[in-house]
């Protein structure tokens, strides 16, 4: 949940979730950050999150008195009058508000095709806004409203505008992609998007889903994963917890059988599918035996990136009224996820070597493979958004390496 960027004026401080930083992209096209203007682009999902976000904005006063610090995301979105009395800060703007080119008019517009971003060689792929569901545990609905899905043709015109800045991959993201069409005329599903993009686009490389619901699975989805090597071998699924009783109290759409039944049959489909999850640590009543449900569901699943954390009380929300796990063991709980996590990953890593893959070039001598694996290069300078071919050949600590491939 840390920041991107420093505390330097002229610049966005971006916290939380992809969506997030997409969003912070397009407000620095717009001219945000332009000057002495500093916005912190805020988070809600955790309390952590939020405190986080407002001792940035104290230590950038500290830093630069005379810097105009702008606040806007969903923390500021659910409590605005508290962000508004933080020392240095001069506006709030809301969520609905922070991509509308008037909220930085002092700013120069950049015209024409976004750049290349900084930091993000994987190109964000807004679909949709907001979220319809009422989990027990998230806040999130409050701070962006309904689901709200961009109409195909929005859609297509944003990725070629992102393949004519030089991007190679593009990451499907949103509040929750996986209610992407339901207030679109036919209420078409996820899949149904992701086939007119690889369709339309045809000189898209690679497209690759953010985190998505169990419950989003369609007919077209599925015959993309089976057919289209273009949707990358990697899902990260918004799973929260695998013990049937927990997800019930989450009010959560899938139970974990649906959850295997999706990873049987992706690997069916596609053998060499990663899979990714979120997962929440130490949910209200939660028991030992529960959480060992979750343990085992990710060892059965070999689920390789675990995105674990501590559950977080929202005031608010129906579950900050359940009885709650002591902090200790939900640190606990989310450590062990991510151990279980680290060893599937180094085991599914290991299957990986010895094969040819393409992989995309983040920064000189790393890339990314389609199954999300960090790839370590020594003998190639391959540029920064290059794809190329490479053959895998050993484990490091923290990546895979490789050597070029007979196509590299």
């Amino acid at each position: 949940m840390a920041p991107t960027g420093g505390t330097d004026p002229s610049q966005i401080i971006t916290f939380g979730c992809r969506l997030n930083l997409h969003e912070s992209e397009e407000m620095a096209r717009l001219g945000a950050g332009q000057g002495k203007m500093i916005v912190v682009n805020s988070c809600a999902v955790t309390t952590s999150a939020e405190r986080q976000a407002r001792q940035a904005i104290r230590k950038i006063h500290r830093a630069h008195p005379d810097a105009d610090i702008i606040v806007t995301g969903c923390a500021s979105e659910i409590a605005p009058d508290a962000y508004r009395a933080l020392p240095g800060v001069t506006r709030i703007v809301p969520n609905r508000d922070k991509l509308q080119a008037a909220q930085w008019a002092s700013a120069p517009v950049k015209t024409g095709p976004a750049e290349v971003p900084g930091q993000h060689i994987r190109a964000f792929l807004q679909v949709q806004q907001g979220c319809d569901h009422q989990c027990t545990f998230c806040i999130i609905p409050y701070g962006r409203g309904a689901s709200r899905s961009f109409p195909v043709a929005e859609v297509i015109a944003k990725a070629r505008s992102l393949i004519a800045a030089g991007h190679q991959e593009l990451v499907v993201t949103g509040v929750d992609i996986a209610s992407w069409g339901v207030d679109l005329l036919g209420r078409p599903a996820l899949g149904t998007l992701c086939r007119a993009i690889l369709r339309e686009v045809p000189e898209l490389r690679r497209l690759r889903l953010s985190s998505v619901d169990p419950a989003a699975f369609d007919d077209d989805l599925w015959t993309l994963i089976a057919e289209e090597p273009r949707l990358l071998p990697h899902l990260h699924l918004s799973l929260q917890a695998a013990s049937n009783l927990v997800l019930k109290r989450m009010k959560r759409r899938h139970s974990r059988e649906d959850a295997l039944h999706l990873v049987k049959r992706a690997r069916d489909l596609r053998p060499d599918m990663a899979f990714g999850a979120d997962l929440i640590a130490g949910f209200p009543t939660e028991t030992a035996a529960q959480a060992q449900e979750t343990y085992d569901f990710v060892a059965a699943c070999e689920i390789a990136y675990i995105h674990a954390f501590p559950y977080s009380e929202r005031p608010g929300t129906p579950a900050a009224r359940m009885p709650p796990v002591p902090h200790p063991q939900r640190t606990a709980r989310a450590a062990r996820l991510r151990e279980c996590g680290a060893a599937n990953r180094r085991a599914y890593w290991s299957r990986l070597i010895g094969q040819e893959t393409e992989i995309l070039m983040e920064k000189d001598g790393m890339g990314r493979s389609p199954h999300f694996a960090p790839v370590k290069i020594a003998s190639h300078l391959a540029q920064r958004g290059e794809i190329i071919t490479v053959r895998l050949v050993a484990l490091d600590k923290e990546a895979i390496v490789a050597e070029i491939g007979a196509h590299g």
